[in-house]
């Protein structure tokens, strides 16, 4: 019995079909309905599936490809399909938060497959966040550790060193694009080691451009310096769009250089492999002797499987020896915490000391102790620079700074080149920046994992170099210099008296160092390095709070499940703001009404945008950059007990977040219904009012909020496939009616009954104004708080406080009519009635004033949404006949359009085939708009007025591609729409004769009066 009045049958059924895609996998033609990318979420396919299942199907492709190679094209087809569902989810403007919930609820559902409570959990959690609803999406994107974002998505997030699977990392390039959206990254850099292969920087590239993501690859190389490594990220840049990238990729310099890059990398992969087999001859038997296990040796081929499509490293190799130690540290523990039971107190003390051995064993301990080259010195060591001319490491290797530098900037003259200050000093820096004469255009000023690791401990030094430098300070650069030269003691070694002597020529040389950036001033970069891997870390992404919505910054702190840390890091923010036309033309009294106001952007769409300015970083507390995911802490195995105070709190498995919806609602209503009708029962004398007040009450809202919804949908019309039902949200209904019952005790029991009447006096009879007044005021004021409450909009609010200001003329109308009327009906004098009544007359007025008011504003959300709808599918149609056009230039495609059945015929070969089943696709979508979407009717028509004769003429003959039958059934039976398609078809099969001649009789019709108006300007 219980378990009915927790999760709906949606949730149980969900569950079930997650799970088997989870278990089994999709089947091939499901594979082929989820990811037709030209099928829109709001078009056709809502007749074969629920869009949380498309979603999780995107998901689980998403996932699965980390742990399985695959083709790029099913994980970027993947990725499109997820990115659209998300924003075409939400009902509200909170669309993009709410994306950004549903996808990491809906990662959270996969990973949960052992654990059926907690997925039951989440897919309702899932389903209640779809609502879009804002107070409920900050309650998930706070309990999933993401911060909230402007709906603007003009916040300045960004990550300028990540790496993803094809280095060291763990997620591939497509999934950690979608990580970074859902984070609310808008900026990242990706940095590969020495190379980056053309699939993977084509799938970046595309995967971002889905995501509306910024991204620039980074290639990081290193070149000797004094007697160590620097390392430089170079960023070549100046690209127009993502072939030209490719195409400077693929061209003879690039592929030369990107050889002598494997090349070091195939090096350092050697180093590694050596590295393992160090470990097989050296380190397992002094393991197995330390920790009384036996350490088995490490197969090399299944370390290369481990690795997957990365670049070997030690890092995998730490992880790859600690996934082949942790089973056998588990079975030993077990066996020793038996021993101890029995074991005398110097036994106890050795097996004691055994257990957290190898419980502290984690892959950073196996990386320290066995693994890093000062544990390995009998190998060349991948951190020094080579010491003699015949060292066998690639010449891309034994470069210097200048050789380097020389090389990358001869590649392209449009580039990015970033120092990272990992070790480094102020006066290495000043050393490197004058032998790169200008090359080096960034310092990477802040990485994250090497702040954390105290690797820069001279920043506040180098930043101020920096600041020098851009400022063209002399004196400062001179007060700097000479400090430099009183440090080093010059007449010590060769080394520093060489150094001393660069010091005292840049002294000398000031101005030649100043010119290196006069233009161009060095800038900064700032990123995580964030890998997944092995160690203390943090997440990706940095983000500066004062681009984030208030309700975020105040999250940022005393909040258990978002820990960011503020860095010591202050940048400078510019902002701009951008006026544009709107999508559709604008009226021309409203062109009239700027001209007369002298407002140039009245009715215009505005953008905002931060704009950072990179070149003015400063090291300071306190700083405005903030970590957007707290600290990974490797601890332990985890294979010995905790401490009771030490476990974390369990999560309640059930509460009234997870009841039935069906239970729910009925308790909302009961809530409501309660309290009202006991207010009644106390504060009215007439039995009418004392027992049917409470009714009445609840039949106002009820009603409205039914009549609201029809007209918010656009009414019912003879050519729509919906009914007035589908327009109702019930639960939205349950919510106004709890409300609204507890609204009563307010406004009849303590306004009017307990203020006016018994405190003051005041009835409708003496003084109708006043008392509608007051009322009025109390409950503007009573749905305030509860819209501020349930997280509406700030203009929501206003307008329901506002509201019941208009409430007040109506309801002195009312009760003027109801005056007027009682004496008809009933036989008691009106006042005795109306006097009582007063509440629910203000309570019928207000919402008559709601009625109206909220019905115009999700009127013109559905409105929004379908203008969205239609603009995405217009825009693939008209993209469609574009393509069709270039590919066949000696062909009247238009004229062809109009002979529907010769069209199917011309585009059955090649590759005009595919343009075929996209032009079957958009027509089926839209026809989809026409019949089942609100307001889609009337948002098409409204867009055809927009449209030129052309593009009318265009549209309604795509249209009549419909008429072909055959040609369409096939496409339902071949598994466009999967294998549940019967229910689709069917539609398609009693419409479309229907649909074409109205669409071709709406188009003609402005055809018609678009000649009926130049037929008179020309007699005129």
């Amino acid at each position: 019995m219980s378990d009915m009045l927790f999760f709906d049958r949606q949730d149980r059924e969900l569950m079930k079909m997650i799970n088997a895609i989870i278990d089994y996998g999709p089947s091939s033609d499901l594979e082929h309905k989820i990811f037709n990318a030209k099928l829109h979420p709001h078009g056709i396919l809502n007749l074969t599936t629920s869009h949380e299942f498309r979603m999780a199907q995107a998901v689980i492709n998403l996932l699965g490809s980390l742990t399985k190679a695959g083709p790029a094209e099913d994980r970027l087809a993947a990725l499109r399909t997820l990115h659209d569902e998300v924003l075409h989810s939400a009902q509200t403007t909170f669309r993009y938060n709410t994306g950004r919930a549903l996808i990491q609820i809906m990662k959270a559902i996969i990973r949960s497959r052992d654990d059926e409570d907690a997925q039951l959990r989440l897919i309702h959690d899932f389903r209640k966040a779809a609502s879009g609803n804002p107070r409920i999406v900050r309650e998930f994107l706070t309990r999933h550790h993401l911060m909230e974002m402007p709906e603007e998505w003009n916040q300045l997030t960004m990550d300028h060193h990540v790496h993803d699977a094809n280095t060291k990392g763990r997620k591939n390039a497509t999934f950690l694009i979608m990580d970074a959206w859902v984070k609310g990254i808008r900026y990242l850099t990706v940095v590969y080691y020495n190379f980056v292969e053309l699939d993977v920087a084509r799938e970046l590239l595309s995967a971002a451009s889905i995501m509306g993501i910024s991204v620039r690859i980074g290639l990081e190389f290193r070149a000797a310096f004094r007697g160590r490594y620097v390392d430089f990220i170079w960023a070549p840049r100046g690209f127009s769009d993502i072939e030209d990238f490719l195409e400077f990729l693929s061209s003879a310099p690039m592929r030369a250089f990107m050889d002598e890059g494997r090349n070091a990398s195939n090096w350092l992969r050697d180093h590694v492999m050596r590295t393992l087999e160090t470990w097989n001859k050296r380190h397992a038997p002094a393991l197995t002797r330390d920790l009384g296990i036996p350490v088995t040796t490490l197969d090399p081929d299944a370390f290369l499987a481990f690795v997957g499509n990365g670049q070997p490293s030690l890092l995998h190799l730490a992880e790859f020896a600690h996934k082949a130690l942790l089973p056998r540290f588990k079975a030993k523990i077990a066996d020793l915490t038996m021993e101890l039971e029995e074991a005398d107190d110097d036994r106890r003390a050795e097996l004691l000391r055994r257990m957290r051995r190898m419980n502290e064993f984690t892959p950073s301990v196996i990386h320290d102790s066995c693994l890093a080259p000062n544990c390995n010195p009998e190998l060349p060591s991948p951190e020094d620079p080579p010491e003699s001319p015949d060292d066998d490491r690639p010449e891309l290797l034994k470069l210097s700074v200048p050789q380097l530098l020389e090389r990358l900037s001869s590649l392209r003259s449009g580039y990015r080149i970033t120092l990272q200050l990992a070790g480094l000093t102020a006066e290495d820096v000043l050393e490197l920046l004058w032998d790169g004469q200008g090359f080096i255009t960034h310092l990477e000023l802040f990485n994250v994992k090497e702040w954390h690791d105290g690797n820069l401990k001279h920043l506040k030094e180098i930043n101020e170099l920096q600041i020098a430098i851009n400022k063209g300070d002399v004196m400062l650069l001179k007060r700097m210099l000479r400090g430099m030269l009183e440090r080093f003691d010059c007449s010590c070694c060769p080394d520093t008296q060489a150094r001393c002597e660069k010091f005292r020529l840049i002294l000398a040389h000031i101005p030649a160092l100043q010119a290196l950036y006069r233009y161009a001033p060095l800038a900064s970069h700032m990123g995580t390095d964030s890998t997944s891997h092995l160690g203390n870390r943090y997440g990706m992404g940095l983000a500066v709070p004062e681009t984030l919505p208030a309700s975020a910054r105040k999250r940022l702190t005393g909040n258990k499940y978002i820990s960011s840390v503020t860095l010591p890091l202050r940048i400078q923010l510019g902002y701009r703001e951008e006026y544009l036309p709107q999508h559709h033309a604008s009226p021309p009294a409203l062109a009239r009404l700027r001209r007369a106001l002298g407002q140039v952007t009245c009715g215009m769409r505005r953008t905002r945008e931060w704009e950072p300015l990179y070149q003015d970083v400063r090291i300071e507390q306190p700083g405005n950059i903030v970590t957007m995911g707290g600290l990974t802490m490797e601890k332990d195995n985890g294979l010995l007990p905790k401490p009771e105070d030490a476990l974390a709190e369990r999560e309640e498995k059930n509460g009234k977040a997870y009841l039935n919806t069906t239970v729910s609602n009925v308790l909302k209503v009961l809530l409501g219904f309660i309290p009202a009708l006991l207010t009644f029962l106390n504060t009215q004398n007439w039995w009418v009012l004392a027992w049917f007040g409470a009714p009445i009450w609840f039949g106002i809202t009820g009603v409205r909020n039914v009549i609201q919804a029809i007209i918010a949908g656009g009414g019912v019309h003879k050519n729509m496939l919906l009914t007035w039902k589908n327009f109702v949200n019930w639960s939205r209904v349950c919510d106004s009616l709890m409300y609204t019952g507890i609204s009563v005790i307010l406004l009849e029991g303590l306004t009017r009954n307990l203020l006016l009447s018994r405190l003051l006096g005041l009835t409708v009879e003496t003084a109708p104004l006043l008392v509608f007044s007051i009322i009025a005021l109390a409950n503007g004021v009573y749905i305030s708080s509860h819209n501020i409450y349930r997280g509406f909009p700030r203009t929501a609010v206003i307008g329901n406080f506002f509201r019941s200001v208009l409430a007040i003329p109506v309801a002195m109308f009312y009760n003027s009519v109801l005056y007027a009327v009682f004496p008809l009906i009933v036989s008691m004098p009106p006042e005795q009635i109306l006097i009582p009544a007063a509440a629910i007359v203000s309570k019928f007025a207000s919402d008559t004033v709601a009625g109206v008011i909220e019905s115009m504003a999700d009127r013109r959300n559905n409105y929004r949404l379908r203008g969205w709808d239609y603009r995405t599918k217009l825009k693939h149609l008209f993209d469609c006949y574009t393509r069709l056009e270039l590919a066949f230039p000696d062909k009247d495609m238009l004229a062809l359009l109009a002979q529907p059945r010769e069209f199917i015929r011309f585009t059955s070969q090649g590759t005009a085939r595919a343009l075929q089943v996209e032009s079957i696709v958009n027509a089926l979508d839209l026809m989809y708009f026409w019949y089942y979407q609100p307001c889609a009717q009337q948002t098409l028509i409204a867009m055809l007025k927009d449209m030129t004769r052309e593009e009318r003429v265009v549209l309604a003959r795509f249209q009549s591609i419909l008429i072909n039958v055959q040609e369409v059934c096939q496409l339902f039976v071949d598994g466009m729409l999967g294998t549940n398609f019967s229910r689709a078809l069917s539609f398609y099969l009693d419409n479309h004769e229907n649909y074409i001649d109205t669409i071709a009789r709406q188009c003609s019709a402005f055809d018609a009066k678009r000649r009926g108006k130049e037929a008179e300007r020309r007699r005129n």
